[in-house]
């Protein structure tokens, strides 16, 4: 009885409220919405690909519920913007009702084909508006994206069984072709010189076949896809011809490798992409004046440590945000000169299963803050455990850092992780004039390797002073007038390197590092 009295006494109670409820009067809109922002900017775009989602928030600031006869775009059907109003994908919609002070979101997107929109032309900005209401009530929001031709590499799709692309050639170097898994496809020779007239877009893998060699020109932009890079393999080569450039903003001399998506949103997001793969067997790759940022792996070197010339040549240039490693070598072979990296999610070097490393005038950094890092700037070692959970050995040749600094926000940044237990094995290294962050509190760290009063391991080293880096951040490391750098160099590697990345001198007074210190302007 109880539950039944409960019951009629709720619908009396909901009734009461109703009949006093009045119900809502959509009147229609008369002009005075307003918005977020009066203009949408959807950045840059590459033809064909789709843009990020952008939002746009209207207002009805007045007491009245309100009904927006029409929102549509402006080119109506025609439109390559595409919208959703509360939910609803379109591009017009009818009678949109807003209640009073309230507010509801439209969300912008847009694809765009360059050719369709101009002929020969590398970019063309699109624009479009957002309409409410018709006559004397009409309002508009722009649209604006800019739309940017590009040379777009990618490998095949079997149109049949939607299977891509995937490459095959001689992985274990005994000069069989097997099959991977990685997809992508080899270059053609027409496709074996990168330019600087339009940028280059790669999905999967490109690959330089045996015997061939890609050339990237000066000012070139190379942009890559999820999971993508370039491969170079056995007896290919890669050469990267960057130069100087007069604006350190635009750096519109150096080759520029990063991700595909140009929105500023993306523009220091690690791990955007693959790597530049030098495989085993690849031979003479030259790097000059590049910038190598938002990678996986910047670069990833392996074998041919014995060669007679490095396997890869780097200098003046900068590796930044890379979710693993900024270089990570393999029983392989570099020679670095005025090389900047920074920001990565391991070590910003890491020379492993032993082999030849000179780093001379180079900045090696890591001020990595998007997670835990469980690896120093700098990481060494001569053997590789195998799938027996047994370590195999290999000499560690040379590995030698002149004038250099290796520094981070962790403590230490330098670990030498030499084989134990099996003798026979080369762990020959050097640091000669560099300024080190190595800090051992708990000593932690004993044995020959680390005892910083041998000179013919350490000779002329600074420890934990501050390098007064920029802003270490933000990926600036140059170095300022309080720097303990400063004029730390030994004369003779600053004569081997008489410019530093900027083109300033350095022999009569050498700082350590990439960069000859400046004075930094006061905010």
């Amino acid at each position: 009885m109880k539950r039944i009295l409960y019951f009629l006494f709720t619908i009396s109670i909901l009734m009461l409220w109703s009949s006093c409820r009045k119900d809502f009067d959509f009147g229609p809109s008369t002009g005075n919405l307003e918005f977020s922002k009066d203009t949408i900017y959807l950045d840059t775009l590459f033809t064909n690909i789709g843009s990020s989602t952008y939002n746009l928030k209207v207002y009805n600031r007045s007491d009245e519920d309100i009904s927006i006869p029409t929102v549509r775009l402006g080119q109506g059907e025609a439109s390559n913007y595409r919208l959703n109003v509360d939910g609803l994908p379109g591009k017009e919609f009818q009678n949109v009702e807003l209640l009073a002070n309230d507010s509801l979101f439209i969300f912008v997107e847009t694809t765009a084909d360059i050719l369709t929109l101009a002929q020969n032309s590398l970019e063309f900005l699109y624009t479009d508006a957002i309409e409410f209401d018709s006559g004397n009530n009409q309002q508009k929001v722009e649209l604006v994206t800019l739309i940017r031709d590009a040379v777009f590499i990618f490998p095949d799709r079997d149109n049949t069984t939607g299977v891509i692309e995937t490459l095959s050639f001689d992985v274990n170097g005994d000069g069989t072709a097997e099959e991977t898994t990685l997809q992508g496809r080899f270059l053609e020779d027409d496709e074996l010189t990168f330019t600087n007239e339009k940028p280059y877009v790669i999905y999967g893998y490109a690959a330089v076949d045996e015997g061939d060699m890609l050339t990237v020109e000066a000012g070139a932009r190379v942009h890559f896809h999820a999971n993508s890079g370039l491969l170079v393999t056995n007896n290919a080569s890669l050469k990267v011809n960057g130069a100087l450039s007069a604006d350190q903003e635009l750096l519109e001399n150096e080759v520029i490798f990063e991700g595909d998506r140009l929105e500023p949103l993306f523009a220091d997001v690690p791990g955007q992409w693959g790597t530049i793969w030098l495989f085993n067997g690849s031979e003479d790759n030259d790097i000059n004046y590049a910038t190598i940022k938002n990678a996986t792996i910047g670069i990833l070197s392996e074998g041919n440590q014995n060669a007679t010339d490095d396997k890869l040549t780097i200098t003046n240039s900068q590796i930044y945000n890379s979710s693993n490693f900024g270089i990570l070598a393999r029983a392989s072979s570099i020679a670095a000169e005025n090389v900047v990296i920074n920001n990565s999610g391991q070590s910003s070097f890491a020379g492993t299963v032993g082999g030849k490393y000179n780093f001379t005038h180079c900045t090696i950094a890591n001020y990595w803050n998007s997670s835990f890092r469980q690896f120093p700037s700098v990481f060494l070692n001569n053997f590789i455990t195998n799938e027996n959970n047994m370590d195999e050995g290999n000499d560690l040749t040379e590995a030698n850092f002149n004038n250099c600094i290796i520094y981070g926000n962790d403590n230490p940044e330098v670990i030498l992780d030499e084989i134990q237990g099996i003798s026979g094995f080369d762990f020959n290294f050097k640091f000669t004039n560099c300024l080190i962050r190595f800090q051992n509190t708990n000593n932690n760290f004993t044995g020959d390797n680390y005892d910083f009063n041998n000179s013919d391991l350490y000779e002329n080293c600074i420890f934990n002073s501050d390098p007064d880096f920029k802003l270490p951040f933000e990926n600036m490391l140059m170095i300022g007038d309080d720097s303990e750098a400063n004029a730390q160099g030994n004369l003779i590697f600053g004569a081997q390197v008489p410019f530093d990345i900027l083109n300033n001198t350095r022999t009569a007074s050498p700082d350590l590092g990439a960069y000859q210190h400046v004075t930094f302007d006061e905010d």
